[in-house]
């Protein structure tokens, strides 16, 4: 594990492996870099793969006050530690905040794949509520850790009740999810008006002009093959996949399905 200190001095961790062109994995909400582990693994056979903890996450800083901005310099600041120029992965609102990224440092990032952004365009499922961020925030403010996740997976990804229940019971990462209940907010503030039921914003991403592979899972909710195809019509030079067998939960329990992809995309 290393560190690469930030613009604005937050400390940023990461592990660095194998050799060739650079690829950033960039991860989702309640997400640090132990999750995409064997999806580093299978990529670093051909690139130097920088797997990173997001800032408020594993061993990384959380220099307040928060600002999207101040996670695309986290990035930027790995990119040039790993020579000025990287291919980047995202995952579903890491999906977003690498779309971000792209679209403020064109050159410095040459492809990026996004899997699952969870935009909303359409009534495939409800809008996210107004002051979703506000009630997240409120929860994680009153120590109300284990109702802020809960809140998040209910509300915020549409997964009913009970399975949440049954997760809270029966899955190990659970409390490792609630260790980093304070960084819901960040993912929320980076997804700020793509979860409102309507049509992208046309303009918001123009920049992102590198060559974009947008992917989403065969057995995914529809909203998230909505979202992604307008996202893939939106950007200038980008196209749409469907993974074959695959769902939102695949990158950590199906890395092989996108190693073969990313690798395939990024060397051609």
């Amino acid at each position: 594990m290393s560190k690469v200190i930030s613009k604005d001095g937050t400390p940023i961790a990461f592990e660095q492996s194998g050799k060739g062109p650079a690829v950033i994995l960039v991860a989702s909400a309640l997400s640090d870099r132990s999750d995409t582990v064997k999806l580093a693994k299978l990529l670093s056979e051909h690139f130097t793969v920088i797997n990173y903890d997001r800032r408020g996450r594993g061993e990384s800083g959380d220099t307040q006050p928060y600002a999207v901005e101040r996670e695309i310099e986290d990035i930027e600041a790995l990119i040039d530690e790993a020579g000025g120029s990287a291919f980047v992965f995202g995952s579903s609102s890491g999906a977003v905040l690498a779309l971000e990224a792209t679209s403020k440092l064109p050159a410095k990032i040459k492809k990026q794949v996004l899997f699952e952004p969870p935009f909303t365009i359409d009534d495939s499922r409800p809008p996210m509520p107004e002051d979703f961020v506000g009630q997240v925030t409120q929860l994680v403010s009153a120590g109300r850790r284990n109702d802020a996740v809960k809140l998040f997976f209910t509300k915020g990804m549409g997964i009913p009740t009970i399975a949440v229940t049954l997760m809270r019971l029966l899955m190990p990462g659970w409390s490792k999810g609630v260790g980093m209940a304070h960084t819901l907010p960040y993912d929320l503030t980076i997804l700020a008006g793509t979860q409102t039921g309507k049509p992208l914003p046309a303009k918001r991403w123009a920049s992102a002009t590198v060559p974009t592979l947008v992917l989403t899972g065969e057995k995914s909710e529809t909203f998230f093959h909505n979202g992604a195809r307008a996202l893939a019509d939106n950007l200038p030079n980008a196209q749409h996949r469907i993974l074959k067998g695959q769902h939102h939960g695949s990158v950590v329990m199906a890395p092989n399905a996108f190693a073969s992809v990313l690798i395939e995309f990024f060397k051609t």
